[in-house]
């Protein structure tokens, strides 16, 4: 990432200095390019070599970034799109002196992106994928229908989303649901005593050591599974189907538009399969009754 900083700043000076007639000073391309493959190539990458790469990097970027002071210093701006950049390697190099001159590889709002500085890394634990990038999103289903009840680039708990969802089902239809079917995360202290004081039953198991004379509902156990697939497929067929994997933009407004239309694309080829449904059954209704 340092070395794209490094690049976005080298390409911003050439911009300014094309534009203005001015000449270009002298930024070491090719030294910085060297120093920065000699790590990307090497197979075995020490502490020692990745920190010495890193505060060469440092260099060059504060090295570029003083033309581009000196620059403005004199009248030479760049465009908005460009300050805007700046901005964000500005941003990138803070938290990478800081991670560098502490030894530590951690910082709060720590970017990964230049190009997305919105993203933060979520880490989920799988053996595919531990750390993920970008959106994460709640998503409820009733009556077939999905619905966005959070979308966040940022990692948060998903325990926080279920009373504000249920809320929204009661302001929807005019009556709490009667029974809930959630993921184990769901299942705290908090939801449970707001659930349970409403007569809302939250499918899952109870909190704790399971008792030894507590009976179990299997079959009621079962069918709560079997419908709570309903959200997981909802998943998969917005991924595959309807370009919720395949999202491209770079700007977070149209990212959290392109996750609306992709849930929104799904709901209406729900509607239209229904609305096709119902209609071949008046079809053969009436072909019944003339036969």
């Amino acid at each position: 990432m340092l070395n794209e900083a490094r690049e976005n700043l080298e390409a911003i000076i050439s911009s300014v200095c094309y534009e203005y007639n001015i000449l270009k000073p002298r930024m070491y391309k090719n030294n910085a390019r060297k120093d920065y493959l000699a790590l990307a190539k090497c197979k075995k990458r020490s502490s020692k070599k990745i920190r010495k790469a890193i505060k060469k990097q440092l260099q060059y970027i504060r090295r570029d970034r003083n033309y581009i002071d000196w620059f403005m210093s004199y009248g030479y701006y760049p465009d908005k799109h460009q300050m805007e950049r700046i901005a964000v390697i500005d941003k990138v190099y803070e938290q990478q002196e800081y991670m560098y001159k502490n030894n530590v590889h951690t910082v709060q709002d720590r970017i990964v992106s230049i190009s997305q500085p919105y993203v933060r890394p979520i880490v989920r634990g799988k053996s595919k994928a531990p750390v993920e990038f970008g959106a994460k999103i709640d998503l409820s289903i009733e009556n077939g229908l999905g619905r966005l009840e959070k979308i966040s680039f940022d990692a948060y708990n998903e325990c926080e989303v279920l009373i504000s969802a249920i809320e929204k089902f009661f302001k929807h239809n005019g009556h709490y649901p009667k029974r809930v079917l959630a993921d184990k995360i769901y299942r705290n202290r908090e939801n449970l005593s707001y659930c349970k004081s409403r007569g809302i039953r939250l499918a899952g198991p109870a909190l704790g050591r399971p008792g030894k004379n507590v009976s179990i509902d299997k079959r009621t156990e079962y069918v709560d599974s079997v419908d709570r697939i309903e959200v997981e497929r909802k998943f998969a067929l917005s991924k595959h189907s309807h370009g919720l994997g395949l999202i491209m933009t770079k700007l977070e407004e149209r990212s959290r538009s392109s996750i609306a239309l992709s849930i929104i694309s799904m709901n209406l080829e729900c509607l239209l399969r229904l609305y096709l449904f119902q209609k071949l059954i008046l079809i053969f209704s009436r072909f019944n009754y003339f036969y």
